[in-house]
């Protein structure tokens, strides 16, 4: 019986270290790995004015960057097959976040020379979505103030019904 609570236990603490994806998907899933998006990026698409395309783009490229220090360097093909999407395609579209500033290459050489894969730098997708949480903090902020003041007349309510007659409840 003490194997069991121990057992039951260990499972519950090994559930509430499991981050909200984990529970989501499984652990098979994960397994596999995962990109991590912020959710700004997600959710200021439009007024970054990435095609949805170009956020494909975006994190495709996310998911082949596993270190920071290392930008990803995927093959056009792999890029491309990946989408569904012609290379001439992928090209125009990372043409226009290279004209926005969200994203640079450098083209890499072979040791033999040769031309290798582009590494793509998204350091200004970085540094733009860094500019935004301004915006975002102060979006969190009119939200939560909006909530309390939706909220708040319903508590004056309740809180004047339980007064007695002839007492004043509080404002």
């Amino acid at each position: 019986m003490a194997d069991e609570t121990s057992q039951e236990s260990q499972t519950a603490a090994e559930k509430r270290g499991k981050s909200s994806t984990e529970r989501i998907f499984g652990d098979d899933v994960i397994s596999h790995g995962y990109t991590g998006v912020p959710n700004i990026l997600v959710r200021a698409q439009s007024r970054l004015g990435i095609s949805t395309t170009q956020f494909n783009i975006i994190v495709q490229l996310l998911s082949y960057w596993i270190d920071p220090t290392r930008p990803p360097f995927p093959p056009k093909r792999d890029l491309a097959q990946r989408m569904s999407i012609t290379q001439q395609t992928l090209r125009i579209n990372i043409k226009a976040l290279e004209d926005k500033g969200y994203i640079s290459r450098v083209q890499q050489k072979t040791a033999a020379g040769d031309y290798g894969s582009n590494i793509y730098r998204l350091e200004g997708l970085v540094t733009k979505i860094r500019e935004l949480v301004r915006d975002f903090d102060e979006e969190r902020k009119e939200r939560r103030h909006s909530r309390t003041q939706t909220e708040t007349p319903n508590a004056r309510r309740s809180a004047r019904r339980k007064t007695k007659p002839g007492e004043m409840g509080e404002p």
